[in-house]
């Protein structure tokens, strides 16, 4: 698909006072590991380095985003809350977690996978008392997202988020009903946890040139909740679908993204080498374009039911060429 008549990168606003670049921030070149650090998107009360754009961006938001926000957040007023009385002994986890799996699916997941919680998928200062990470997927209409970056496509993206929310809200809830702790997240401004290297270690996807998931099922055109929880479960496993084998070679989102935000290699990010997107290009193109969404849409994965066949042939050429 074609981004649908995207904005130039032009941009009116500018800062008094700039702010240390996002790239500082969020460690690119920096060759010793350490957490992330919130930049832009902050659900938590603190003030970013950023947050003057972050402003900017939730003024230039139109009613219909600002609506699914609200229930959004309301929704998540119940992401956490008191156990029953009594804890469900399990004593299977495999069974329990096909349990939970099913569940999650009956309440609208698209996707599920498990991961365990590492202290590099908590931001800065953050602790979690929780060992597993119940990862969900929610596609979004593609038929609206095919409008980025205009308003149908913006609306969907929280609308996706609100829908994600609760889902998770009803799962955690079920899983207190058992008497073990959890705890939902849906929210894109989560203050807590990195989302994407979680749901990658679940097996929901794999990270792609453009920074975000691509998943078999939904290319990118999906988003994630997130549900914590001492509750015994077994992990999946990182699933391999050969986003790496096209992303070296494919230049589609490096072409269509106005700023021209995109690296066409890795970069080592936090001393890991990853893909990874110019945050001080990204940002204030998004802030101007409903939050954009360009790279995601036109990445060959998100084009529906393509990503099964093109899996299988990427991992046919890999197998040949060893």
């Amino acid at each position: 698909m074609k981004p649908l008549d995207p904005p130039a990168a032009r941009y009116a606003f500018g800062y008094h006072h700039p702010p240390r670049p996002g790239n500082v921030v969020n460690g690119l070149g920096e060759s010793r590991p350490r957490r992330a650090v919130p930049v832009f998107h902050n659900s938590g009360g603190s003030r970013l380095d950023w947050q003057g754009l972050d402003n900017f961006f939730g003024a230039m938001n139109p009613w219909g985003t600002i609506w699914q926000i609200i229930r959004n957040r309301w929704q998540l007023r119940r992401a956490r809350g008191p156990l029953a009385a009594t804890r469900v002994a399990v004593d299977d986890s495999a069974v329990m977690t096909a349990s939970i799996k099913a569940r999650a699916r009956a309440l609208g997941a698209g996707v599920v996978g498990i991961s365990g919680i590492a202290d590099s998928d908590l931001y800065e200062g953050t602790r979690l008392p929780f060992a597993h990470a119940i990862c969900l997927g929610f596609p979004m209409d593609r038929e609206k997202m095919k409008q980025v970056p205009q308003k149908a496509a913006a609306v969907e993206v929280l609308r996706r988020y609100r829908i994600g929310a609760r889902t998770a809200v009803r799962l955690a809830e079920h899983i207190r009903a058992l008497g073990w702790p959890a705890r939902a997240y849906a929210n894109p401004n989560s203050v807590d946890i990195l989302q994407i290297p979680l749901a990658s270690r679940a097996g929901l996807g794999t990270l792609g040139k453009h920074g975000s998931l691509i998943s078999r099922e939904y290319g990118s055109n999906f988003r994630l909740a997130i549900v914590v929880t001492d509750l015994p479960l077994d992990h999946d496993k990182p699933l391999d679908i050969g986003v790496d084998d096209l992303c070296v070679s494919c230049r589609r989102c490096v072409i269509d993204c106005p700023p021209d935000a995109i690296f066409s290699d890795k970069q080592m990010v936090r001393g890991v080498r990853k893909w990874y997107v110019n945050f001080d290009k990204c940002a204030p193109y998004f802030a101007i374009s409903m939050g954009c969404g360009i790279c995601i849409e036109v990445c060959p994965w998100s084009e529906p039911g393509r990503g099964p066949g093109l899996s299988e042939k990427l991992l046919a050429r890999r197998r040949s060429a060893s």
